[in-house]
């Protein structure tokens, strides 16, 4: 199959990675991050939790943007629709133990839990992105069977999700695996409506996406100056960095729209806030380029 020719970017800095970060920031500075990723380019920014209505109200209502956030159940969705939320995260998991360590129920459960949310969703015409942990791998059970990621995938399809995004969770995952995966997932939810999101713990997130896109995939999940840790691997890279996938999708000629230098900036800037480098390996040169 050819490379998709454009590819859009979910970024999730701002929500998945700055709550796997060590460091609490301010709310100031997460909508300062928020409008610096917005001038570099990018449309669909994960702009918090249902707890986290401050963030949203600050942010510009922009017709050709998304600021998806994260609703468990229907007590969240109404705090998000509150907030002027117009488009929700819900998240499953293809691993039984990790759903119920993670969320206290079961697979099954869960989607129980989600489909009022994805139906209340649908009457006030807000979009509903679906997520699915422990594609590849989960720390409790092993190897994951791509039948479930698939099972899981196809449920969420049909509750509405406009996209299911499929998340390497401990960042095991190989090209190889990940193909057989996304082949099996395919039978059940097209191409053009899955996501991928990839840790980086083993160095592999980077080809694990070109592995996706040579399967038409081109919706990719990434974390500016790659935010977030590894909860299940301590000190373990956490996900891959945007700054790294918009220079791969660079050199391949795919068009994302946003600008690597402006994204590099907005990188940096929350680096700062945090008091660290970024773990972008771009980024890291670009600055060592400048000096």
């Amino acid at each position: 199959m050819a490379l998709p020719g454009d590819v859009r970017i979910c970024e999730v800095g701002p929500r998945d990675g700055l709550q796997n970060e060590p460091t609490t920031v301010p709310t100031a500075t997460k909508v300062a991050l928020i409008e610096r990723l917005l001038a570099a380019g990018l449309r669909s920014i994960e702009a918090g939790s249902f707890v986290s209505p401050k963030v949203l109200a600050a942010l510009p209502k922009l017709n050709d943007v998304s600021f998806p956030v994260l609703v468990p159940n229907m007590k969240g969705f109404e705090a998000a629709l509150a907030a002027g939320a117009r488009e929700i995260a819900i998240f499953g998991a293809a691993s039984e133990s990790f759903s119920r360590k993670n969320i206290n129920c079961s697979i099954a459960e869960s989607l129980d839990r989600f489909a009022p949310v994805a139906e209340a969703a649908k009457r006030h015409g807000i979009r509903v992105r679906g997520y699915v942990s422990t594609v590849i791998d989960c720390p409790y059970d092993g190897a994951i069977a791509p039948d479930a990621v698939a099972e899981v995938a196809g449920r969420l399809l049909a509750m509405g999700c406009y996209e299911v995004s499929l998340g390497d969770t401990i960042g095991t995952a190989t090209p190889a695996r990940v193909q057989r995966m996304l082949d099996r997932v395919a039978e059940r939810v097209p191409v053009e409506r899955i996501g991928v999101h990839f840790h980086d713990t083993y160095g592999q997130a980077l080809a694990n996406i070109y592995a996706s896109l040579e399967r038409g995939i081109a919706s990719i999940d990434s974390s500016v100056a790659g935010l977030g840790g590894c909860p299940y691997a301590k000190g373990a890279s956490g996900n891959v960095a945007s700054e790294d996938v918009v220079y791969l999708l660079d050199g391949l000629g795919i068009r994302s729209g946003v600008d690597l230098g402006r994204l590099a900036e907005a990188g940096r800037f929350i680096s700062d806030a945090l008091g660290r480098p970024p773990a972008s390996k771009v980024a890291q040169a670009l600055r060592a380029k400048a000096a």
